[in-house]
């Protein structure tokens, strides 16, 4: 029988955990974690975004500071603002809520926060020290999605020393680090993307599939190992007619109700990656905190 990984009982526990540091760490130093939300505009799904991770925050002990900024701010008025968030000793991490506007340079906002306040993990520096770093560093602030995506397949206890697994999606943001953090597994990873040729038949035999390409239900049944895990990362709306009405479902990049049925465990979507992504936030913001207490 499939099982369905509760991505939501799984980030919950990690929370509990935080929470619990969070309280001892707070009562023994006099002073607890922060972390600075900056979101530029009112994109709708961005503001669903921060009102989540938040409220996450806030949850587990963490003091927020937030900066809600207009969409016609200029690129040099935020970078001067995360340099500012940068010296701040109340701000242990630091979120831009992507995507930023087209005028704003995204990778150049990115490459300002200070490494050692990587709430996302998306520095540079920390990418590489993720890259060349051997073993698993517990002081390290890593993509917070990917490394969701791997506390997902560790709660399945299952040995993932030699397991064939195939990421499909290069993005910097899930793609690559995925892929460094299943190397460090010790697995055989291969990177599938919309250039790979003959990808179904490339996929159907990995014993990991990681789906992070962004379109909805791509991977079908044919496309998954018999008794493969399966972790989907896409999150994408689509226009369904229900009873004569249109609404919006959220599905991920693959076709659930088939595979469902052919792998050995599966994430849905929701309920899957995304919970895991936001308690990962949680904990790189928890990391710093402890690396700047060190």
């Amino acid at each position: 029988m499939t099982t369905i990984i509760d991505g939501k009982l799984i980030a919950q526990n990690l929370k509990d955990k935080l929470k619990t540091e969070i309280t001892h760490l707070t009562k023994k130093y006099n002073k607890s974690p922060g972390l600075a939300v900056v979101q530029v505009g009112d994109v709708a799904a961005s503001s669903v975004y921060v009102k989540a991770k938040t409220k996450s925050a806030k949850d587990v002990g963490i003091e927020v500071i937030d900066h809600h900024l207009d969409s016609q701010i200029t690129q040099s008025e935020l970078i001067n603002l995360i340099n500012k968030l940068n010296d701040q000793v109340n701000v242990n991490g630091i979120l831009v809520q992507l995507p930023l506007p087209k005028h704003i340079d995204e990778q150049i906002i990115l490459d300002t926060i200070s490494p050692y306040k990587d709430a996302d993990g998306f520095h540079p520096l920390n990418v590489g020290k993720l890259s060349i770093n051997e073993k698993n560093d517990e002081n390290l602030l890593i993509p917070c999605t990917p490394f969701g995506c791997l506390l997902l397949l560790k709660s399945l206890n299952i040995d993932l020393k030699g397991k064939n697994a195939v990421v499909i999606g290069r993005s910097n943001i899930v793609g690559k680090p995925m892929a460094q953090l299943l190397l460090k597994e010790s697995c055989t990873v291969t990177i599938a993307h919309s250039k790979t040729i003959n990808i179904e038949t490339l996929c159907s035999k990995a014993d990991i599939l990681i789906a992070a390409i962004g379109k909805p239900e791509i991977v079908k049944k044919e496309w998954i190992k018999n008794n493969a895990i399966v972790i989907d990362v896409g999150i994408n709306r689509m226009n369904i007619n229900k009873e004569g009405e249109v609404k919006t479902k959220l599905v991920g990049d693959v076709d659930f109700r088939e595979a469902k049925n052919k792998a050995f465990a599966i994430t849905p979507v929701p309920g899957g990656v995304g919970p895991m992504t936001i308690a990962c936030l949680l904990r790189n913001t928890t990391t710093a905190f402890k690396n700047s207490l060190n």
